[in-house]
């Protein structure tokens, strides 16, 4: 948080909206209360009524019933940042500061590490070319674990976004919203500022890709797609019809599938490889690592010159004997939908919005 509210390079993308937690079913509720219960923070505000719940936002917004659903609403310390621009933003300080960046296919796609005296030397890209390095530093998010066995430590995991598009008059009046997420159905926050979108993601335990290779071994596999499945469309229209009514019925402009790597206890995975010397791993972030940004460089700097705080090197630790007999289909906590972790393969159809290039 001290980066995003005084770091020059990320504060202008954090809206500090506050944000709503909610559930509808006796599962759900009983676990936010415990939580809330047992939280030092004590500014939450308990939502009971539907008219409790639409008073945290301008009349006209939240039309829906709320059939069922509780609610915990935090008005301060608490909001959502525009990840594409905080992403930009950390590119043009690294430029500036001297990194070089090579981009693109296939100059910038690389395909395997340069393997030499039992180290990692550097990269290869498809292009064909080799990129030598003192230090490597592996930060490829679900796609690591096609570059680096990883002993089961990741699972490349999907979910599923969403966006409608909003007239000028309705992105004014959704400005400054408070993120409303219902742990069992999904979340929203404002619209964009530039494109007037409101983006949804319904909830649930994520998609798997899931690919037999020649060991025998199991292994998620991320692709690539500017769609989501017909269900997740379907949950995201539930969603709404019990918040928004008045939208639930509105096309959906934009949509695609969004990939992470759990790691089995949702911990990160940093510091040098313990086989590898001249190789620094940044890999893990288990669906929680964006918010991280403004600090996760620096803990990925300490692990590499060996000055990681000893908690966090503890915790990030290199650590195959916890994917020992991995449950592939843990949820890890997290629920909605079907509750399980569902195969891509069983998806039927999918949805058939315009491409765009948008992030």
């Amino acid at each position: 948080m001290e980066g995003w509210l005084h770091d020059p390079v990320f504060e202008p993308y954090y809206y500090e909206t506050g944000y709503i937690m909610a559930a509808s079913s006796k599962r759900g509720i009983d676990k936010l209360e415990t939580q809330t219960r047992n939280s030092d923070d004590k500014s939450f505000v308990e939502l009971n009524t539907a008219e409790e719940f639409r008073r945290t936002m301008p009349e006209g917004v939240l039309t829906g019933d709320f059939a069922g659903w509780k609610g915990w609403y935090k008005s301060t310390g608490a909001g959502w940042v525009h990840a594409r621009k905080s992403l930009v933003a950390a590119v043009t300080e690294a430029e500036r500061l001297g990194v070089k960046f090579v981009t693109g296919s296939p100059h910038g796609e690389v395909t395997e590490l340069i393997r030499a005296d039992g180290d990692i030397k550097g990269v290869r890209t498809a292009d064909g070319r080799k990129h030598y390095a003192d230090r490597t530093i592996l930060c490829a998010g679900a796609n690591a674990d096609s570059l680096l066995d990883f002993k089961d430590q990741l699972r490349p995991t999907a979910w599923t976004i969403a966006h409608i598009k909003m007239t000028k008059d309705e992105a004014m009046l959704y400005k400054k919203l408070p993120v409303l997420f219902n742990v069992e159905l999904g979340f929203f926050m404002e619209p964009d500022e530039d494109n007037h979108e409101l983006k949804i993601c319904d909830e649930h335990p994520g998609y798997c890709n899931w690919v037999t290779g020649p060991d025998g071994k199991r292994r998620s596999v991320p692709f690539a797609r500017h769609q989501i499945p017909v269900e997740s469309e379907r949950r995201v229209r539930s969603f709404l019809q019990e918040a928004m009514p008045h939208l639930a019925e509105r096309p959906l402009s934009f949509a695609r599938i969004c990939w992470c790597a759990d790691t089995p206890n949702r911990s990160f995975l940093i510091g040098t490889h313990p086989d590898h010397p001249s190789l620094v791993l940044g890999v893990g972030a288990s669906g929680h690592g964006f918010k991280d940004i403004p600090a996760i460089g620096g803990f990925i700097v300490d692990g590499m010159e060996g000055k990681l705080d000893p908690k966090l090197a503890e915790s990030f630790r290199w650590r195959p004997e916890t994917a020992v007999n991995r449950n592939w289909e843990d949820t890890q906590g997290r629920s909605g939908g079907p509750n399980r972790v569902v195969d891509f393969h069983e998806v039927k159809s999918w949805t058939h919005i315009g491409h765009t290039s948008r992030i």
